[in-house]
């Protein structure tokens, strides 16, 4: 058994968790006081994922870019692949917050997002 020590994200608190896994199933799980903090922990060392923030470039906007991010996680070691394919878009002003720039990144199935509008010229 392989020991991993996470600290939890969930709450303030902040507390140190540690899980005993082979790779593929969980252990013993220590160090955690709520429910929420043992399933962070449990996801966080099986299937690790993030919600991935960027920006992309905008063409014939106020603004030479829009902030974007992933609708929603996507897994970690896809962070790599999803970034080459964000940094190739090129939108069109103008651009609402919540307008889908890219339907499916690095075949994730996970749209990215505008969160931030630009106004065309």
């Amino acid at each position: 058994m392989e020991k991993k020590e996470l600290t939890c994200i969930c709450c303030p608190k902040g507390c140190m968790i540690t899980v005993m896994t082979d790779g593929k199933n969980i252990g013993e799980v220590k160090g955690y006081t709520c429910q929420r903090g043992r399933a962070y922990a449990e996801k966080e060392v099986l299937s690790p994922a993030r919600i991935l923030t960027s920006t992309v470039r905008v063409r014939g906007g106020v603004r030479p870019l829009t902030s974007v991010k992933t609708k929603t996680e996507i897994p970690k070691d896809r962070i790599r692949a999803c970034m080459q394919e964000i940094n190739g878009i090129v939108a069109e002003a103008p651009v609402g917050i919540g307008d889908v720039l890219l339907e499916d990144v690095a075949q994730t199935g996970v749209p990215i997002v505008a969160t931030k509008a630009v106004q065309a010229l």
